[in-house]
């Protein structure tokens, strides 16, 4: 599937006690770029809505004046459900700060029932792309 990126600068009001990126809002910007994936491949922005945020792991810090960039692809689809894999990585050094798993699912925007989204995930060749859809596939098993 294809990669969506958003990049961020990081500035003094992003930081937290540490002088580092504040958890919050690497959040805020990890859900905006998973949506982003989402709501792109099923093409009705209105119907998408954030269900389970799986969990992020956090590598290292990011400081202050770094730019980082938020690579997300659809990793698995069920039926209404579509999940996201989000990376963080900084465009000054190439280090993986973050990433983790999001999951959406497709509700009538009047009814809130969900609704089918017809989305079809493609046959990867990819060695990385693979291994992201057998992490989606371990996290909604366990869940």
């Amino acid at each position: 599937m294809k990669y969506f990126q958003i990049s961020h600068l990081v500035k003094s009001e992003d930081l937290n006690h540490h002088g580092t990126l504040f958890a919050g809002r690497s959040a805020e910007w990890l859900v905006e770029s998973a949506f982003v994936a989402a709501a792109t491949e099923h093409r009705k922005p209105e119907n998408v809505v954030c269900v389970n945020i799986h969990g992020f792991t956090f590598k290292r810090p990011v400081n202050k004046g770094d730019i980082v960039t938020f690579f997300s692809r659809v990793a698995k689809v069920g039926t209404t459900s579509i999940t996201v894999y989000v990376k963080v990585v900084s465009e000054i050094t190439g280090d993986t700060h973050v990433d983790g798993f999001l999951t959406f699912v497709c509700v009538s925007p009047h009814t809130d029932e969900k609704l089918p989204h017809g989305i079809l995930l493609d046959e990867s060749a990819d060695p990385e792309e693979q291994r992201i859809r057998e992490r989606a596939e371990g996290l909604l098993r366990q869940n």
